[in-house]
């Protein structure tokens, strides 16, 4: 029985992690694509059902094993049964900083403030 492949770069567009195929095929000849552990520098390389691959997206690096291999770029909720996401989940959301009297003053502070300033003079 022959196991099916398809292009990693074609599979990449195809499961929606690059807008268009030549940006995946960008990414996949810059050597920024990993086919189990290995780098690919072709974007004819052949993947299949099994295969795990790790790729730089935006500010963090996904890791993904490809279940099925498309027919077609379908919708997002097609694409999305194409793999199994592999990366570690992280809280991106950057915290708001603490007040710790620093940043702008308050109404109430500006006043006491503009007061000090008339008594000195």
């Amino acid at each position: 029985m022959v196991n099916p492949r398809l292009r990693i770069d074609k599979w990449l567009w195809q499961a929606r992690f690059f807008k268009t195929r030549s940006l995946a095929a960008k990414q996949v000849s810059g050597g920024h694509v990993r086919l189990n552990g290995n780098r690919v520098l072709k974007s004819a390389q052949p993947v299949g059902p099994g295969d795990v691959l790790t790729f730089p997206q935006g500010r963090i690096v996904r890791v993904v094993r490809v279940e099925e291999l498309g027919e077609r770029r379908g919708p997002a909720s097609e694409a999305q049964t194409l793999y199994t996401d592999l990366t570690e989940k992280r809280d991106e959301t950057p915290k708001n900083p603490g007040f710790g009297g620093k940043g702008r003053p308050t109404k109430k502070d500006r006043r006491a403030l503009d007061l000090s300033r008339t008594k000195e003079g």
